[in-house]
């Protein structure tokens, strides 16, 4: 018999239904954090606050949620290494829900800082977001896609986020301080309408997460979920009647109703095919800090929590001092530049702007950055590297705090929004690459899966000490300095912050990552098999002898990622179940017993041995964006990852 070739393609494909059930569940989170930053000024000063006290509080409010978060991020990271990440981001969820309607109902500045600090302690889903995409897809090739994609949630949430605020926010215009007798009920909460729309988006992701968001802690994936069981009845209930109108319609000829091609055994209570899996895995022992906190995580950390501190500060401190009174108006908080005076740098103003317009400023600036998140970042990232880009964003931050509180001087306010603009924009592209190669270089930089929920824990706490400590300053320094007539001062500081945030970048080491490549990594997806004479699944050769039998994906998948480092163990979910097996040419060998998600037996026999394989061939994933090129090993994992790294006011 001649020889046949046959061309099959397997690749490891990304849990595509998961991810968008998580970026689902988190897209609410970016719209409550950025729906405040327009009419954060407005609603300070309407709980008595004078104009130039207002930066101060704004700072604080800030603070307060970023300390509480630095405070509970380690703990929330252990609660969800003990009893899962899918209740710690329902939880989490379900926290910022109530906390947001508190915010939006607060009548006194009191309570509004409580409903911050509260917020920031019941939330720990930045690191534990962070920990189930990596537990999702663990493969070094794959993280490029992943990753990229909850920064792009971030990014559109951020988008509408400040749309909402600037335009729900106090839609009566009630001034601050005004006595109104029987307010209604938007005169009496005029700030709650942002809140309602960010609450009923909570909502959605609350329900989409318990219906159908996986367990992906792998010592808890046996554990019986009634939510996941809920909505496996309600699929199938819809899919029943689809097909049902499908047929009645004539859509699709009718399917046989004998159960012959159906499963033997099924579950009673899913309807779905039975499986006999082993009782729940112990858990390993905790990783010890030792093993979280290497030599380059701690500086990654470091590096992390110094962009955050700059980023968050000038985020905050951007919307009080677009509303702070114009240099040309006559508002006795302002402090012109003197014409004969020898100090050009004594002058305090901004631009007057009402919430409604920053709200559009900060949705131009948003739909800008998802641009440059999803043309520009992913080329520029994938030619130069993730370290040199990093690099260069962090040299450019304190010239473009240098320059911003110069913009008030010019004539016009329209001249005043555009230099802003324009500056807003330079800050905005290097935001963009710079937390996406921390984040990768923090995830990187892990000495193994095992230890990355703590790691990115640790990295949630730093960081939010860094948010925490950047509004409370700049709001500080900013009411000091428009009192005594410098402007200039909180701009200042975040410059000089910026400079010292960028040398520790120069010591960095990109990692390695995870996903076991022991092999070249090659850039195309097919791979030619000779199946001749070695026969198919079930085939006899030309002599009448029977074939190998090919071994099943799922059992490929396996061995596969022991050939790789043997992750198959530690995350058998992702490496078994949403991956497939690559082929190679191999020689009949032993029987090996292969094994299902959570490691039961499911099938053994002759299989294909590994032994004396060719090399493996794999495909390298593309970032969201990036277009249908190969990418070389090298950015393969260092591209496009990042909780919240792109967008107006990066809160999170």
């Amino acid at each position: 018999m001649a020889s046949r070739r046959r061309s099959r393609r397997r690749e490891r494909k990304l849990p595509i239904q998961q991810l968008t059930i998580l970026a689902i569940c988190r897209f609410a989170e970016p719209i409550a954090s950025t729906s405040l930053f327009p009419y954060l000024p407005e609603m300070i000063r309407s709980f008595g606050i004078p104009e130039d006290e207002v930066g101060k509080f704004a700072g604080f409010t800030a603070a307060v949620f970023s300390l509480s978060q630095a405070v509970m991020g380690i703990p929330w990271g252990r609660f969800s290494d003990l009893y899962g990440r899918k209740p710690a981001i329902l939880l989490g969820l379900m926290s910022t829900m109530v906390t947001s309607l508190m915010w939006g109902f607060s009548k006194s500045l009191p309570m509004a800082i409580v409903a911050r600090a509260l917020a920031g302690a019941g939330n720990g889903n930045v690191g534990i977001i962070r920990t189930t995409v990596a537990e999702m897809v663990p493969f070094k090739e794959l993280q490029p896609r992943a990753f990229s994609i909850m920064p792009l949630v971030w990014v559109v949430g951020s988008i509408f986020g400040p749309t909402i605020g600037g335009a729900l926010a106090n839609p009566l215009d009630v001034k601050p301080g005004e006595q109104i007798r029987n307010p209604t009920f938007l005169q009496r909460f005029p700030y709650s309408p942002p809140n309602i729309v960010s609450a009923c988006f909570f909502t959605i992701g609350i329900i989409v997460g318990i219906l159908f968001l996986e367990e992906t802690l792998e010592t808890l994936q046996n554990r019986r979920d009634y939510g996941l069981r809920l909505g496996d009845k309600l699929k199938a209930l819809t899919r029943s009647h689809a097909m049902r109108l499908d047929d009645i319609l004539h859509f699709r000829p009718s399917r046989p109703t004998d159960s012959e091609s159906s499963p033997l055994l099924k579950d009673t209570e899913t309807g779905h095919p039975k499986l006999h899996l082993k009782g729940p895995q112990p858990s390993p022992a905790p990783p010890t800090f030792h093993e979280v906190l290497t030599p380059q995580s701690l500086l990654n950390l470091l590096v992390y929590t110094l962009l955050a501190l700059h980023n968050m500060a000038y985020d905050q401190l951007l919307p009080v001092y677009m509303q702070y009174p114009s240099l040309h108006s006559d508002s006795p908080y302002i402090t012109k530049p003197s014409p004969s005076s020898s100090n050009p740098f004594k002058f305090a103003g901004g631009f007057a702007l009402d919430h409604f317009r920053i709200g559009l400023i900060a949705t131009g600036y948003g739909v800008a950055g998802m641009l440059i998140q999803f043309f520009v970042f992913p080329p520029i990232a994938r030619r130069l590297g993730i370290l040199y880009c990093l690099k260069w964003c962090v040299c450019v931050f304190p010239v473009t705090y240098f320059v911003m509180p110069f913009t008030a001087l010019l004539p016009t306010q329209g001249s005043q929004v555009g230099a802003c603009f324009a500056v807003m924009m330079v800050k905005c592209f290097c935001g963009i690459f710079a937390f996406p190669c921390s984040t990768i270089l923090i995830t990187n930089s892990a000495s193994s899966l095992r230890v990355l929920g703590t790691l990115n824990g640790f990295a949630t706490s730093t960081s939010a000490l860094g948010r925490a400590a950047g509004p409370a300053l700049g709001g500080a320094v900013f009411t000091v300095g428009v009192k005594a007539g410098y402007v200039v001062a909180p701009w200042w500081m975040f410059s000089a912050f910026a400079v010292v945030a960028a040398i520790p970048v120069f010591w960095l080491v990109e990692g390695e990552g995870f996903g076991g490549d022991d092999g070249e990594v090659s850039d195309e997806e097919e791979v030619e098999e000779v199946l001749g004479e070695e026969g198919l699944e079930g085939e006899a050769d030309a002599a009448g002898k029977p074939g190998p039998v090919m071994m099943p994906n799922y059992l490929q998948a396996e061995e596969e990622e022991e050939a790789y480092g043997g992750l198959g163990g530690l995350l058998s979910r992702t490496t078994t179940m949403s991956s497939a097996a690559l082929d190679d040419d191999s020689e009949a060998g032993t029987p090996v017993t292969g094994r299902s998600r959570q490691g039961s037996q499911v099938a053994s026999g002759p299989v294909v041995s590994r032994r004396g394989s060719r090399r493996i061939m794999r495909r390298t994933s593309i970032p969201l964006g990036m277009g249908t090129e190969g990418i070389s090993r090298r950015y393969s994992s260092n591209l496009g990852q990042s909780f919240g790294a792109a967008g107006s006011f990066h809160g999170q």
